[in-house]
């Protein structure tokens, strides 16, 4: 088996491949990137380059695949930048069901991993906007599960179990941080409420919005890479998750380490970006402090919860770094409100 996950058997490879007429196969190569659980092989053949993805378990359900194909196929009549789904041989399908799996292929897309560069984080900003604009009105039946971070059950009751755990994460000082983390986050989902957060619209976003789900040419997303986690919420929900992904400030191997500020640059710029489509309302541009900071929560609580880690690093260390950085939102709200100001002058006018 490959290292570090799921692999294709070379019997699996040919048979899913008959299926497709994309001319004869000149050379296959695993790709190590993205979910472990769902193996990728790039196909080069004599008509153009392809990206073969098994679903992992999990994300293989009949619905939300077919779901996710009519929105990406939409997206695409609209001339929004992702990857072309290749259709089954003589069918309309776009994806294959085999022996208990699922698989897609895709025209492979040439690009690179974003760069920090300030350019691209305007495009993503851009280009969620433009993601929210096209499927505002799009309806599927049945529609994908509606729910977001924000005022949920689910992510105090995953905070109330680390706490309660009789584990090596249970020391007082992570106790403590639990306490202040749901403090905040009940404080965040009141400041939003009382904002009459219940009467905004609800669409279908994409739920995952961040650097690693596309890839870039000319500081412009050249693909949208990952619609696993479409669901039906306000689009400001979409648009704080990805204000907070773009300008979030990590990349040191111990969490204790990170700063507890986020990129202000970016963060403007990004937030720029999406108002250059969809200019965003008063209170809107006032509550995405408090987005973020149930967001940060609700994205560090859950893997926490289930193993002690966040990923391969110490769930005490992350809650405590999440901690650090959610009191530096609440702290700097006004300083970060006078900057979006600022940046979208020119826009009001």
């Amino acid at each position: 088996m490959a290292k570090g996950g799921a692999h294709f058997t070379s019997q699996e490879l040919a048979l899913v491949l008959s299926h497709y007429d994309i001319g004869i196969i000149q050379q296959i190569k695993p790709l190590e990137a993205g979910n472990s659980h769902a193996p990728k092989q790039v196909i080069f053949s004599d008509t153009g380059k392809y990206l073969l993805k098994r679903r992992a378990k999990g994300k293989d359900d009949h619905f939300h695949v077919a779901m996710a194909h009519a929105i990406q196929q939409h997206l695409k009549d609209k001339n929004f930048p992702l990857s072309r789904l290749i259709p089954i041989k003589d069918t309309s399908n776009t994806f294959l069901e085999l022996d208990h799996h699922i698989y897609e292929l895709f025209e492979f897309s040439n690009g690179t991993r974003f760069d920090g560069n300030i350019e691209s984080v305007v495009d993503a900003g851009t280009v969620l906007a433009r993601f929210h604009s096209i499927l505002k009105d799009f309806t599927y039946q049945p529609m994908p599960h509606k729910g977001s971070f924000h005022d949920s059950k689910a992510v105090r009751d995953h905070l109330k179990k680390i706490g309660s755990e009789k584990n090596d994460l249970t020391e007082k000082d992570l106790r403590k941080t639990i306490e202040l983390l749901m403090t905040m986050y009940n404080n965040s989902s009141i400041n939003i409420n009382q904002l009459s957060f219940d009467d905004w619209p609800n669409q279908i976003i994409h739920g995952d919005w961040h650097p690693g789900n596309m890839l870039f040419g000319g500081g412009k997303i050249i693909a949208v890479l990952d619609f696993d986690s479409l669901k039906v919420a306000p689009a400001i929900t979409d648009l704080a998750n990805g204000a907070l992904q773009f300008s979030i400030v990590s990349g040191r191997p111990n969490p204790a380490d990170w700063p507890d500020y986020l990129d202000q640059a970016k963060f403007v710029h990004f937030l720029h970006g999406y108002c250059e489509v969809n200019m965003l309302s008063e209170n809107q541009l006032k509550i995405l402090p408090d987005l973020m900071i149930e967001t940060l929560i609700a994205e560090s609580v859950l893997p926490i919860a289930a193993t002690g880690f966040f990923m391969n690093l110490s769930g005490t260390d992350f809650l405590k770094m999440i901690r650090r950085k959610c009191r530096w939102l609440d702290k700097n709200r006004r300083t970060l409100a006078d900057a979006i100001e600022h940046s979208l002058q020119d826009l009001r006018k």
